[in-house]
């Protein structure tokens, strides 16, 4: 098992500029990220998320703050389940199946139980916070109820405490920003910056919600219009309509049909959470339940280019090579070596995710080579996951890295053929050489007691520095097998110029880096 602590994870930036317009659900599992749209800035924390529909903006920004888990859902290209921009909140229940859906989308693995059509079910819940407002073109009713996302400046925050408790005070944004003692800019920037919603739409939104729950209690629609504020049964209606789709009276005859089944007094605490289901039934949407168990699934017989690491977060799967399966737990990393014939799966209840690539330069392989990580290290490996499959990755994001947490099993193969000392000590000093030629590229030469140099001439038949000399290059004629330039394999066994490991290698093999290769390409 990996006993150190974990990287930190770095923040990230992304943006939308040259990649194709496709539905994007982004959800943060940890931490805090921001998502600018054209004008418009949401700022989501843990649990929560923003649908955003492929048309209806210019460009968009993702930006993660330090320590940030979020991952991006691209459902296949076709619309997606809503075309507005929808925020959201994941409720308890879903979010393993998210993760487990980012894995299936960027894996060979099935989708079956798995089907995109639920993030509308996702989207929809009453747990959900409302649809931000409808850009022009986006004609679409909203399916959602409850009550506006708050702000959380002091003055905003101190407006809509007031218009919740009475949607219908008609101050101008001049009069409510007096009120707290603040400007009518700061006032309409914070709105938009912590909700989503300009303060007109944002008091909008606030007057539906108490006009639902004033509906749900029995109230006729005149008495409803006036109450939260609208000058109109007319205008009322309208707004009714274009934000829920049935209109106040359809709205009020569905929930009479219904009435038996509850206590009017319950029905008006619950209203909101009723017509989120109501709202579908009129659309005749489908309603599916949430997830309440993943199912196993698996991939096809099937080989890579390159070394694949597949992680097990949660639950238990299998890797089937030939006759040989290797069982793989709760916290288990697998590499999976190129070019060779394999099926992965899942069992019931299990998640994986995909946290790296090893080209057959970097990484000589012939058989999995496993190592498992404590339950600290699961953000770290989500963030590699999300760094490796998609575009929101650091501006320095380097794929090989990921071999440094395989430090001491990568070395090991490097440098299998190279004698190993058996005395506990001597060993532990070759192994910690090697893990410094595996991750850093510059080499430093450890100071050992002369006990165990006497060790490394008993054991290995070589001197200490003669060993470290042989080690190097074994690791070198390997990379060089697999394809690698001979500058970076220079690079990855410690020498910093090209003409000092060029004859270093003649030396050792008789060859130069390009003729052995040139040799290990006739001879495969």
């Amino acid at each position: 098992m990996s006993t150190s602590s974990p990287p930190p994870v770095p923040g990230v930036r992304s943006d939308s500029t040259g990649h194709p317009r496709r539905p994007l659900l982004i959800w943060v599992r940890t931490g805090t990220a921001h998502v600018y749209i054209d004008d418009a800035a949401l700022h989501l924390t843990a649990g929560e998320g923003v649908w955003i529909p492929a048309d209806g903006w210019d460009h968009h920004t993702i930006v993660t703050e330090p320590g940030t888990v979020a991952f991006p859902l691209r459902p296949h290209p076709g619309g997606g389940p809503l075309s507005a921009l929808t925020r959201f909140e994941v409720p308890n229940g879903w979010q393993d199946w998210l993760i487990q859906l980012f894995n299936l989308q960027v894996t060979p693995l099935s989708g079956h139980g798995y089907s995109e059509d639920v993030i509308a079910d996702l989207l929809r819940r009453s747990g959900s916070r409302p649809p931000l407002p409808a850009r022009s073109g986006d004609t679409a009713p909203s399916a959602t109820t409850g009550l506006p996302a708050m702000p959380r400046a002091a003055g905003a925050r101190a407006v809509a405490d007031e218009l919740i408790r009475d949607p219908a005070l008609e101050l101008t944004v001049r009069q409510w920003a007096a009120r707290v003692s603040s400007s009518p800019r700061t006032l309409r920037r914070d709105f938009l910056a912590d909700t989503g919603f300009t303060f007109e739409e944002w008091r909008l939104r606030c007057r539906l919600t108490a006009a639902v729950e004033l509906l749900a209690s029995g109230d006729e629609v005149d008495q409803v219009a006036a109450r939260v504020g609208f000058a109109s049964r007319n205008g009322f209606t309208r707004a009714f309509k274009q934000q829920f789709g049935p209109t106040p009276h359809e709205f009020s005859r569905a929930l009479s049909a219904n009435a038996a089944a509850a206590d009017l007094a319950q029905r008006a605490t619950a209203a909101a959470r009723q017509t989120d289901d109501l709202v579908r039934m009129m659309h005749k949407d489908d309603t599916s339940a949430p997830p309440d168990m993943l199912p196993a699934t698996r991939t096809p017989s099937h080989t890579n280019d390159l070394h694949v690491l597949s992680w097990v977060y949660r639950g238990s799967g299998y890797l089937d090579i030939g006759h040989q399966r290797y069982e793989r737990e709760r916290g288990v990393a697998t590499w999976i070596p190129a070019h060779l014939d394999h099926i992965t799966g899942l069992r019931e209840n299990s998640v994986s995710l995909p946290i790296g690539n090893a080209s057959t330069g970097d990484l000589q392989l012939t058989e999995p080579l496993q190592v498992r990580f404590s339950p600290a290290w699961d953000n770290y490996l989500m963030f590699c996951a999300i760094s490796s499959r998609s575009m929101l990755q650091p501006d320095d994001y380097d794929n090989t890295r990921i071999l440094d947490l395989f430090a001491e099993q990568v070395t090991a193969q490097r440098a299998l053929a190279v004698r190993m000392p058996a005395d506990a000590r001597a060993r532990e000093a070759a192994m910690d050489y090697l893990r410094r030629i595996g991750t850093s590229g510059g080499v430093v030469v450890p100071d050992i007691p002369a006990e165990i140099h006497r060790v490394f001439r008993e054991q290995t038949g070589m001197t200490f520095t003669r060993w470290r000399y042989a080690a190097r290059m074994r690791i070198a004629r390997d990379l060089l097998a697999g394809g690698a330039k001979s500058s970076t394999v220079a690079r990855r066994v410690g020498y910093a110029h090209l003409p000092t490991f060029s004859a270093a290698f003649t030396r050792f093999h008789g060859l130069s880096p390009r003729e052995y290769q040139e040799c290990e390409t006739q001879e495969t």
